[in-house]
Protein backbone atom coordinates (compact mmCIF):
# COMPACT_ATOMS: atom_id res chain seq x y z
CA UNK A 1 0.00 0.00 0.00
CA UNK A 2 2.92 2.22 1.18
CA UNK A 3 4.55 1.75 -2.24
CA UNK A 4 1.31 2.59 -4.20
CA UNK A 5 1.49 5.97 -2.83
CA UNK A 6 4.80 6.69 -3.30
CA UNK A 7 4.34 5.62 -6.80
CA UNK A 8 1.46 8.14 -7.19
CA UNK A 9 3.71 10.69 -5.73
CA UNK A 10 6.92 10.33 -7.57
CA UNK A 11 5.32 12.33 -10.76
CA UNK A 12 4.65 15.02 -8.44
CA UNK A 13 7.84 14.92 -6.90
CA UNK A 14 9.63 14.82 -9.97
CA UNK A 15 7.98 17.86 -11.74
CA UNK A 16 8.92 20.06 -8.37
CA UNK A 17 12.60 19.06 -8.33
CA UNK A 18 12.59 20.43 -12.33
CA UNK A 19 10.63 23.67 -11.48
CA UNK A 20 13.52 23.89 -8.79
CA UNK A 21 16.29 22.92 -11.11
CA UNK A 22 14.75 24.93 -13.37
CA UNK A 23 14.94 27.86 -11.16
CA UNK A 24 18.88 27.79 -10.55
CA UNK A 25 19.73 27.15 -14.06
CA UNK A 26 23.20 29.05 -14.80
CA UNK A 27 22.78 32.09 -16.90
CA UNK A 28 23.82 31.65 -20.86
CA UNK A 29 27.44 32.02 -20.53
CA UNK A 30 29.69 34.43 -20.21
CA UNK A 31 33.15 33.47 -20.92
CA UNK A 32 35.48 36.12 -21.23
CA UNK A 33 38.54 34.30 -21.92
CA UNK A 34 42.13 35.69 -19.89
CA UNK A 35 44.24 37.48 -22.62
CA UNK A 36 47.73 39.19 -21.12
CA UNK A 37 47.43 43.31 -21.52
CA UNK A 38 50.00 45.22 -22.72
CA UNK A 39 50.73 47.40 -20.01
CA UNK A 40 49.17 50.97 -21.46
CA UNK A 41 46.10 48.66 -22.53
CA UNK A 42 45.92 47.76 -18.41
CA UNK A 43 46.29 50.98 -17.56
CA UNK A 44 43.65 52.92 -19.28
CA UNK A 45 41.36 50.02 -18.26
CA UNK A 46 42.26 50.54 -14.56
CA UNK A 47 41.47 54.34 -15.48
CA UNK A 48 38.01 53.30 -17.00
CA UNK A 49 36.86 51.17 -14.16
CA UNK A 50 38.16 53.11 -11.58
CA UNK A 51 36.29 56.49 -11.88
CA UNK A 52 33.67 56.14 -9.59
CA UNK A 53 31.18 59.41 -10.82
CA UNK A 54 27.70 58.91 -9.76
CA UNK A 55 26.18 57.37 -12.72
CA UNK A 56 23.31 60.70 -13.21
CA UNK A 57 23.25 60.01 -17.18
CA UNK A 58 23.23 63.20 -19.10
CA UNK A 59 20.56 63.06 -22.14
CA UNK A 60 20.16 65.25 -24.85
CA UNK A 61 16.70 67.07 -23.60
CA UNK A 62 14.74 66.38 -20.37
CA UNK A 63 11.48 65.03 -22.27
CA UNK A 64 13.97 62.52 -24.51
CA UNK A 65 15.29 61.25 -20.60
CA UNK A 66 11.63 61.00 -19.37
CA UNK A 67 10.87 59.44 -22.36
CA UNK A 68 13.44 57.08 -22.38
CA UNK A 69 12.87 56.40 -18.83
CA UNK A 70 9.31 55.57 -19.25
CA UNK A 71 9.48 53.23 -22.29
CA UNK A 72 11.99 51.29 -21.05
CA UNK A 73 10.39 50.98 -18.12
CA UNK A 74 7.66 50.11 -19.45
CA UNK A 75 9.81 46.86 -21.33
CA UNK A 76 11.56 45.98 -18.34
CA UNK A 77 8.37 45.50 -15.73
CA UNK A 78 7.83 42.30 -15.74
CA UNK A 79 11.40 41.30 -16.02
CA UNK A 80 11.90 43.84 -12.65
CA UNK A 81 9.11 44.51 -10.85
CA UNK A 82 9.73 46.79 -8.44
CA UNK A 83 9.60 50.58 -9.67
CA UNK A 84 12.86 52.21 -7.81
CA UNK A 85 15.09 49.23 -8.83
CA UNK A 86 14.15 49.26 -12.60
CA UNK A 87 14.86 52.82 -12.89
CA UNK A 88 18.06 52.74 -11.13
CA UNK A 89 19.23 49.72 -13.55
CA UNK A 90 18.16 51.77 -16.22
CA UNK A 91 19.54 55.06 -15.67
CA UNK A 92 23.16 53.05 -14.47
CA UNK A 93 22.92 50.84 -18.02
CA UNK A 94 22.63 54.59 -19.78
CA UNK A 95 25.33 56.25 -18.26
CA UNK A 96 27.67 53.39 -17.88
CA UNK A 97 26.47 52.80 -21.70
CA UNK A 98 27.44 56.04 -22.79
CA UNK A 99 30.23 56.24 -20.86
CA UNK A 100 31.79 53.23 -22.81
CA UNK A 101 31.06 54.77 -26.48
CA UNK A 102 28.05 52.09 -26.77
CA UNK A 103 24.33 52.18 -26.92
CA UNK A 104 22.44 51.68 -24.03
CA UNK A 105 20.07 49.68 -26.17
CA UNK A 106 22.91 47.36 -27.47
CA UNK A 107 23.63 46.55 -23.89
CA UNK A 108 19.91 45.98 -22.81
CA UNK A 109 20.51 43.45 -25.18
CA UNK A 110 23.43 41.99 -24.37
CA UNK A 111 22.22 41.58 -20.56
CA UNK A 112 18.70 39.83 -21.94
CA UNK A 113 21.16 37.23 -23.87
CA UNK A 114 23.36 36.72 -20.92
CA UNK A 115 21.95 37.19 -17.62
CA UNK A 116 18.03 37.41 -18.13
CA UNK A 117 18.50 40.89 -16.22
CA UNK A 118 19.19 38.59 -13.00
CA UNK A 119 21.45 40.20 -11.04
CA UNK A 120 22.79 37.27 -9.30
CA UNK A 121 22.68 35.13 -11.98
CA UNK A 122 26.39 32.84 -12.15
CA UNK A 123 27.27 31.01 -15.82
CA UNK A 124 29.10 27.69 -15.34
CA UNK A 125 32.32 29.14 -15.88
CA UNK A 126 32.06 31.52 -13.10
CA UNK A 127 30.88 34.74 -14.91
CA UNK A 128 28.70 36.93 -12.84
CA UNK A 129 26.09 39.47 -12.61
CA UNK A 130 23.91 41.16 -14.96
CA UNK A 131 26.35 41.69 -17.58
CA UNK A 132 28.41 38.01 -16.42
CA UNK A 133 31.48 39.48 -16.12
CA UNK A 134 34.73 36.72 -14.97
CA UNK A 135 36.23 37.37 -12.22
CA UNK A 136 39.56 37.37 -13.19
CA UNK A 137 38.93 41.15 -14.86
CA UNK A 138 39.00 42.12 -11.04
CA UNK A 139 42.82 41.00 -10.30
CA UNK A 140 43.61 42.20 -14.10
CA UNK A 141 41.88 45.78 -14.10
CA UNK A 142 39.81 46.20 -10.64
CA UNK A 143 40.39 46.45 -7.08
CA UNK A 144 40.39 42.83 -4.98
CA UNK A 145 37.26 44.42 -2.99
CA UNK A 146 35.43 45.30 -6.37
CA UNK A 147 32.24 42.82 -5.95
CA UNK A 148 30.73 41.62 -9.51
CA UNK A 149 26.73 41.44 -7.93
CA UNK A 150 27.09 45.25 -7.52
CA UNK A 151 25.34 46.72 -10.03
CA UNK A 152 27.43 49.78 -11.12
CA UNK A 153 30.40 48.26 -10.55
CA UNK A 154 29.23 45.39 -13.33
CA UNK A 155 27.63 47.32 -14.99
CA UNK A 156 31.09 49.45 -15.54
CA UNK A 157 33.22 46.07 -16.08
CA UNK A 158 30.89 44.94 -18.81
CA UNK A 159 30.99 48.07 -20.38
CA UNK A 160 34.51 48.65 -20.97
CA UNK A 161 35.46 45.08 -21.59
CA UNK A 162 32.96 45.15 -24.58
CA UNK A 163 34.47 48.54 -25.50
CA UNK A 164 38.10 46.94 -25.34
CA UNK A 165 36.98 44.06 -27.59
CA UNK A 166 35.69 46.45 -30.18
CA UNK A 167 38.55 48.55 -29.92
CA UNK A 168 40.27 45.50 -30.94
CA UNK A 169 38.44 44.40 -33.36
CA UNK A 170 38.09 47.80 -34.49
CA UNK A 171 34.74 48.46 -34.07
CA UNK A 172 33.37 45.03 -35.89
CA UNK A 173 30.44 44.40 -33.28
CA UNK A 174 30.14 40.62 -34.18
CA UNK A 175 33.31 39.57 -33.26
CA UNK A 176 33.61 42.26 -30.77
CA UNK A 177 30.44 39.95 -29.15
CA UNK A 178 32.19 36.77 -29.71
CA UNK A 179 35.23 37.68 -27.49
CA UNK A 180 33.01 38.87 -25.02
CA UNK A 181 30.98 35.66 -24.65
CA UNK A 182 34.02 33.37 -25.18
CA UNK A 183 32.47 32.38 -28.56
CA UNK A 184 34.37 34.14 -31.21
CA UNK A 185 33.59 32.78 -34.75
CA UNK A 186 30.45 31.66 -33.69
CA UNK A 187 27.78 33.34 -35.34
CA UNK A 188 24.76 31.93 -32.49
CA UNK A 189 25.91 34.56 -29.57
CA UNK A 190 25.98 37.71 -32.08
CA UNK A 191 23.01 36.96 -33.16
CA UNK A 192 20.94 36.79 -30.48
CA UNK A 193 22.46 39.98 -28.73
CA UNK A 194 21.52 41.41 -32.21
CA UNK A 195 18.03 39.67 -32.30
CA UNK A 196 17.07 41.04 -28.57
CA UNK A 197 18.75 45.02 -29.49
CA UNK A 198 16.69 45.29 -32.40
CA UNK A 199 13.10 43.82 -31.82
CA UNK A 200 13.25 44.14 -27.84
CA UNK A 201 15.31 47.37 -27.16
CA UNK A 202 15.43 49.34 -30.27
CA UNK A 203 14.63 52.89 -29.29
CA UNK A 204 13.44 55.69 -32.22
CA UNK A 205 12.92 58.73 -30.35
CA UNK A 206 9.04 59.61 -30.88
CA UNK A 207 7.65 64.20 -31.31
CA UNK A 208 5.47 64.33 -28.39
CA UNK A 209 1.91 66.38 -28.04
CA UNK A 210 4.08 69.24 -26.93
CA UNK A 211 5.55 69.79 -30.36
CA UNK A 212 8.84 68.73 -32.58
CA UNK A 213 11.92 68.94 -30.65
Amino acid sequence: MQLMQHCRKAPALLMLVGLVLACIKPALAGNQRYEPLAASVQAALQAAVSDRASPDPEFPSIMEKIDWLTEMSRRLEKRMPDRSARIEFLKTVYYEAKRAGLDPQLVLGLIQVESGFKKYAVSQAGARGYMQVMPFWIKLIGQKDNNLFHLRINLRYGCTILRHYLDIEKGDLYRALGRYNGSLGQADYPNQVRTAWEKQWSWLQQPTLLGQR
